[in-house]
């Protein structure tokens, strides 16, 4: 599919929620930021699955009024002028730590909240830790919210929760790390009981999910993880630690299910989490229509659960192209479709060294893969890195030429030599 990125900046129908406007006015609290740098004890190295061919460059762009903070303080009062204003406005906060006292609501259209630095490492919103009281850094009720190059994380539920059910649509994440939260990172949530409920037009970009220890505090923890939502884009991101210590399994690094329809997740590094990518789970929560392409996934096989790359349940109509999938476990499977309600799927140009297989009924069309890579075949196995280090015979050029994916992982052509190659990385002679 390769979407192009065309995200405009426009109104929807304003959601009122005097509750949430009094919250915010009231949670003004004294803490302020401190000098030192976010970038210290937790922070991990920028992601290599935005190389410089990807457009990641933090944003410059603003939207309406500009409010400039350096104070939590100063941050909630911007929030509620934000919100009492009835959105249109750009808050840029300076380089530092900034302790919540209260969740950040916003229940208002066209908001951007981004570092006025651009160094997503510089700035630090952070709750109580993962046991704390502060339940999240961002509830987001309204449409169009831009939330750009800054850290995000210790907090007890989300890092960002998207309101579907309230109508929240166009969510863009641009540069964000979002580390260790006490349940998913980020949720698009939905009201079960309505129809086309969820979060629609998101898109995640150039950002880091991680666990700053091997383990997630719990199983009940997950990376993107979006109900109901439609023609999401998630690209250029990478997920690490996502795994739980306990006798069940994580969710997925990315998942859409409950009745989502039509995500692109392309170009992501997944490593070391349970489940790599999910569409659908169980029966009659799945997911219709989409494109999984030019994703890496690797696992080191030392989690609890070492389970599936990319995973279908009750998922139509998916085209799975030019992913790279390794597993230093024993779990048999890279890619599975699973369930009659999984059909209409496509799956082309992967490079695995697991097996590609249907499972309980599922059906898909499956050619020219490669399910048996070897470690040497890859750059660095033991980093994730599984940029091809030679031409791999049987790999390199043999792949079919898709219409539909024209670059790879590095965002790179795929029309370089004499075909496309099998797996997310087309190999250029050095």
């Amino acid at each position: 599919m390769n979407r192009p990125f065309n995200r405009t900046l426009k109104s929807a129908p304003l959601v009122l929620l005097t509750l949430l406007l009094y919250a915010c006015a009231g949670g003004n609290g004294s803490t302020s930021n401190s000098s030192s740098s976010a970038n210290d004890s937790s922070t991990s190295p920028d992601p290599i699955s935005a190389p410089s061919s990807c457009d990641c460059a933090p944003l410059t762009d603003t939207i309406g009024e500009t409010i400039n903070v350096s104070t939590v303080t100063e941050l909630n009062a911007a929030i509620s002028t934000v919100n009492s204003g009835g959105g249109n406005y750009t808050i840029l906060l300076a380089d530092g730590t900034y302790e919540l006292t209260t969740p950040l609501y916003i229940s208002v259209n066209q908001v951007m909240l981004r570092s006025n630095s651009g160094n997503r490492n510089s700035v630090l919103l952070t709750g109580q830790g993962m046991d704390g009281s502060i339940t999240h850094i961002f509830q987001v009720m309204g449409s169009d919210i831009t939330i750009a190059d800054l850290s995000i994380g210790e907090v007890a539920n989300h890092a960002i929760q998207v309101h579907g059910e309230n109508g929240a649509d166009n969510l863009l994440v641009h540069n964000v790390r979002i580390f260790n939260t006490n349940e998913q990172m980020l949720k698009g949530s939905y009201s079960s009981s309505t129809s086309d409920s969820g979060s629609d037009n998101g898109t995640v970009e150039c950002s880091l999910f991680e666990y700053t220890d091997d383990f997630g505090p719990q199983y009940y923890i997950g990376g993107i993880d979006v109900h109901q939502g439609a023609n999401w884009t998630v690209r250029n991101n990478e997920f690490r630690n996502i795994r739980s210590p306990e006798s069940s399994i994580a969710e997925h690094a990315i998942h859409f299910w409950s009745d989502s329809k039509n995500p692109l997740i392309e170009q992501n590094l997944i490593i070391n989490c349970d489940r790599g990518i999910g569409l659908g789970l169980g029966q009659g929560r799945g997911c219709s229509g989409g494109e999984i392409s030019n994703n890496m996934i690797y696992s080191d096989g030392q989690g609890a659960h070492n389970d599936v790359g990319i995973g279908l349940e009750d998922a139509d109509n998916i085209e799975i192209y030019h992913n790279t999938i390794y597993f230093d476990s024993s779990y048999p499977n890279a890619i599975e479709y699973r369930y009659s309600g999984s059909n209409g799927i496509t799956i082309i140009n992967n490079l695995t060294n697991k097996a590609i297989t249907s499972r309980d009924g599922g059906s898909a069309t499956v050619a020219d893969n490669v399910t048996s890579a070897e470690e040497a075949w890859f750059t660095d196995v033991a980093t994730g890195d599984l940029h091809l280090a030679s031409a791999v015979t049987g790999v390199v050029d043999a792949g079919q030429d898709l219409s539909v994916v024209t670059t790879d992982y590095d965002c790179e052509s795929r029309t370089l030599d004499a075909g496309a190659d099998i797996g997310a990385d087309e190999y250029q002679t050095p």
